[in-house]
């Protein structure tokens, strides 16, 4: 029997507060009667908007105070972003549903110029180092500029910062009415995405059987196995928000395809290549693609970024 009162855990962004809604909503749906209440936590990844995350370090910079408010009992599930969830969690806590995706591809917002049509040494703005990876190896002429902030805060750094273009997420976009703004979807050959990026994960105490039974419709088979993949092989990698590691599956009927990305941060060496197995198997071939990965030349490369990124932390204060 589903509880008479539940407490989702959120950030406070606007795209945070639309997915934590939508849950809201569907639970409501699902559930005449019950009383869901919205709980907003500030993270770290929330507080530190002046440096670049891959200069923050660490993992879980979106979820860490989401999940000790989850341990200290305050909240009953969390909802996030995919693409924000580490492969790892605290001890009785666990991902239990994976929502289906959303768009997951890049999109370009620009002065009505396609990213092909970009003038020589434009600077593009991005808050993620595979983006910013991917399209330097196509066009290495390009000035890239770090943004934060929301959704909304960095399209308009568009204008604010005279750039000539950003690039953001198509989820984030489509959900919260920014479509029409769009110039452009990239290719997932151009720019694949993050991992599980598009997708929602609601996460709860794994000992915690009624609210597991109440949400369990959430999950979509599909997206569940082509992200479970996706983060096994950002797992192997060890890998976070920090690196230029990139992974997309798509299931067919039984059949998984994924593809995997690793690159230096300027582009300049990237290894990228693809597997296809059984759903069933979705983890051992995110291990598997990952293995090909490293034995090709990401290992050399990621260790790389790792020693960089360590250097980063012990020079900026956080």
């Amino acid at each position: 029997m589903a509880p008479k009162q539940l407490r989702i855990g959120t950030r406070a962004s606007q795209l945070a507060l639309w997915q934590a809604n939508w849950v809201k909503s569907e639970l409501e749906k699902r559930y005449p009667g019950m009383a869901v209440e919205l709980v907003k936590i500030k993270t770290m990844g929330d507080k530190i908007l002046d440096v670049p995350l891959a200069q923050v370090g660490g993992k879980g910079l979106f979820v860490k105070e989401i999940e000790e408010a989850m341990l200290r009992g305050e909240i009953d599930i969390a909802v996030h972003s995919m693409k924000d969830v580490p492969t790892e969690f605290p001890e009785g806590l666990g991902l239990y549903c994976i929502t289906e995706r959303e768009d997951p591809r890049d999109a370009v917002i620009s002065r009505g110029v396609t990213f092909a049509d970009l003038p020589q040494g434009a600077r593009i703005g991005t808050s993620a180092l595979r983006r910013q990876a991917q399209l330097l190896k196509v066009r290495p002429d390009l000035q890239m500029v770090i943004i934060r902030g929301n959704v909304e805060t960095r399209i308009r750094k568009l204008t604010e910062e005279n750039l000539d273009a950003v690039i953001l997420a198509a989820a984030g976009l489509k959900r919260l009415g920014f479509t029409d703004q769009v110039s452009e979807y990239l290719p997932v050959e151009l720019s694949l995405p993050a991992i599980g990026q598009g997708a929602l994960g609601i996460e709860c105490r794994l000992d915690d059987e009624t609210i597991k039974e109440t949400i369990a419709f959430f999950n979509h088979p599909d997206t569940a196995h082509a992200v479970r993949a996706e983060r096994a092989l950002l797992w192997r990698c060890e890998g976070g928000c920090q690196v230029p590691i990139a992974a997309h599956g798509q299931v067919s009927g039984d059949t998984l395809s994924l593809t995997g990305f690793v690159a230096s941060v300027d582009g300049t060496r990237s290894v990228k290549d693809s597997l296809t197995g059984p759903v069933t198997e979705c983890e051992k071939l995110g291990i598997a693609l990952a293995e090909k990965l490293l034995a090709d030349g990401a290992h050399e490369i990621l260790a790389e970024v790792y020693q960089r990124e360590v250097a980063r932390e012990k020079e900026i204060p956080v």
